[in-house]
């Protein structure tokens, strides 16, 4: 084994990302959706078969076209920059200056080192600095940038960096606490463990506003 392919395991054993942002090539949307379908398709069969998976039985005909189909349209859909949701923002017209939290957001991502889910929950907030934002769609910004091969840190600063983009302020926060399968079904096997994450920006920064975001979503983590 090269030490390059010994440093690439350690890597990706130890679920540590080398890009804030999701490594994609240039190509990367040279083919249409049903081309990358077939491509997937014809990939997912092979692997079924070197596991000596019989392709003719009922049961397992359609999977390479439902994973193939998964792959593109849904589970790795936030790849598509056209997808992304567009995130009109409004005038703070009743002046309303202090925080706001959306708690609870489900999060189902996917690991990039073994491609195995994530899931959780995000709590986000904002500072309005004039602009607001509808809370649907800050639930929609989460689900767009979980949707791609992910490393936890990236999507939490991917989320803020977004929020700080549509709402034009540096006032913006993310937690994120999820389970990783990759962690609790393999590997070490545990599966009582979460990971915890987050992203401060602006004002939250400062330990006092810190500490009443984390106080309203009840995280007793000290960051």
């Amino acid at each position: 084994m090269t030490k390059n392919v010994v440093n690439n395991d350690e890597l990706g054993e130890n679920h540590i990302a080398t890009s804030a942002q999701n490594p994609l090539r240039k190509d990367a949307f040279d083919l249409t959706d049903d081309q990358k379908i077939e491509a997937i398709k014809k990939d997912v069969e092979s692997i079924l078969n070197t596991l000596g998976m019989d392709l003719t039985d009922d049961s397992l005909k359609g999977t390479p076209n439902r994973v193939a189909k998964m792959f593109v349209k849904e589970i790795f859909g936030g790849l598509n920059p056209n997808k992304k949701p567009n995130s009109s923002t409004f005038k703070n017209n009743y002046k309303y200056g202090e925080m706001l939290v959306e708690k609870n957001i489900t999060v189902y991502s996917t690991c990039e080192h073994h491609l195995l889910p994530i899931v959780g929950r995000a709590h986000v907030a904002y500072i309005s600095n004039g602009t607001v934002v509808g809370l649907s769609k800050m639930n929609r910004i989460v689900d767009y940038f979980a949707k791609r091969p992910q490393v936890q840190e990236r999507l939490t600063m991917q989320i803020v960096q977004e929020l700080q983009r549509v709402l034009n302020t540096e006032d913006v926060a993310c937690v994120i606490d999820a389970k990783h399968l990759c962690v609790n079904s393999r590997g070490i096997r545990d599966i009582e463990s979460s990971t915890i994450t987050s992203e401060f920006g602006g004002k939250f920064k400062n330990d006092t506003t810190k500490r009443e975001f984390l106080d309203y979503i009840k995280l007793e983590t000290s960051f």
